[in-house]
């Protein structure tokens, strides 16, 4: 995570950059250009703000994803406003005391509250503590499922028994079916209450995205389920078509954004990751193509201190291979598809 004063300059920095786009270049960007956790347009001028103390940019903001029901937007939001109310408090103190009831506000707070449990050696214990800022925010939330993803979140951290995460998890999915965010969590949970049942994982991630509308951030999340394969050794028993297909489904999901585009560069960034760990590098580097400028901590931090730097050198070892062995056109390796529609026993 980068520090606070590092943060405030690239923000300022993007700040001066609104309203002119990064150029795409026929190569990935210039490493000099690439920046970390890039907001976008509408959240820049909010965490600036909050780095300095107000809290009224980071209000309307959140209010305008309640209001338009952007829950994707909403979620990541509310998870980069607590980064900042982290390490910079008095603007969300301030937000409370002028509206301690306000949704967006007690969402912050909630996402806060687990946020700064999860590396503490009592991170049980300090998130049974979190509950009633969660309780809160779930109380004034009305149809938005963020806060329950958040419940969500503090039970995987609390090992909370199946029933109980049963019971948050139908109150996220009932307020949006489709929420990435709360998949995310049940297949985290999924993957920690059964260590090495990558196949169940693949099941209900499969399923999810293959019961989304087209375009829904969660037809990714067999891309998410592939990532944790391959990150564990690539998973006894799990055929390499379901990883390949998680891929192609995340690079057609890819494919309906814009370029050089800070909202899917996580989303990117992964398929990147899963990409090169499949062998797959001119597709991958189409992806780190695709993302411009921007790199995201997460997959990157899983494997060192230094989440750009591993970026960086990820990219330069794929563009050398690419050199080295450069693929014809339309020779490229076939697609699988989706695969078939499968459900886990517990989902």
């Amino acid at each position: 995570m980068v520090g606070t004063m590092a943060l405030l300059r690239m923000l300022l920095s993007g700040a001066r950059m609104r309203g002119k786009p990064p150029r795409l270049a026929a190569g990935p960007s210039a490493e000099d250009e690439v920046l970390l956790d890039a907001p976008d347009d509408r959240l820049a001028p909010a965490l600036i703000a909050a780095a300095h103390g107000g809290y009224a940019p980071a209000a309307e903001l959140l209010a305008a994803t309640r209001e338009s029901a952007e829950w994707e937007h909403r979620d990541r939001y509310a998870a980069r406003l607590a980064v900042i109310a982290r390490s910079r408090p008095e603007w969300l103190r301030a937000w409370y005391a002028a509206a301690p009831h306000d949704p967006d506000a007690l969402l912050v707070g909630a996402r806060l509250a687990v946020d700064r449990c999860w590396d503490s050696p009592a991170r049980a214990e300090l998130l049974r503590q979190a509950d009633p800022a969660i309780t809160a925010a779930a109380d004034r939330g009305g149809p938005d499922p963020v806060p329950w993803r958040i419940a969500l979140d503090g039970a995987l951290g609390r090992g909370t028994g199946p029933a109980e995460f049963e019971r948050l998890w139908g109150e996220a999915v009932r307020r949006c079916p489709h929420h990435y965010g709360s998949h995310v969590a049940a297949l985290e949970y999924l993957a920690a209450t059964s260590p090495g049942a990558h196949r169940a994982c693949l099941d209900f991630a499969e399923t999810a995205a293959q019961d989304a509308p087209e375009g829904a951030l969660v037809r990714a999340l067999p891309l998410r389920a592939a990532f944790a394969c391959l990150a564990a050794g690539g998973g006894p028993g799990v055929e390499p078509a379901r990883l390949h297909a998680a891929a192609d489904l995340a690079i057609a999901l890819s494919s309906a954004h814009p370029a050089a585009d800070p909202w899917p560069a996580e989303l990117r960034n992964l398929l990147a990751y899963v990409l090169v760990r499949l062998g797959r590098r001119a597709d991958a580097l189409e992806q780190l193509r695709l993302t411009g400028p921007y790199a995201t901590s997460f997959p990157w931090e899983r494997e060192a201190d230094d989440p750009l730097g591993r970026f960086l050198d990820v990219r330069r070892d794929v563009c050398a291979a690419v050199a080295r062995a450069p693929v014809p056109a339309g020779s490229g390796r076939p697609r699988y598809g989706h695969g078939r529609r499968v459900r886990s026993a517990d989902h």
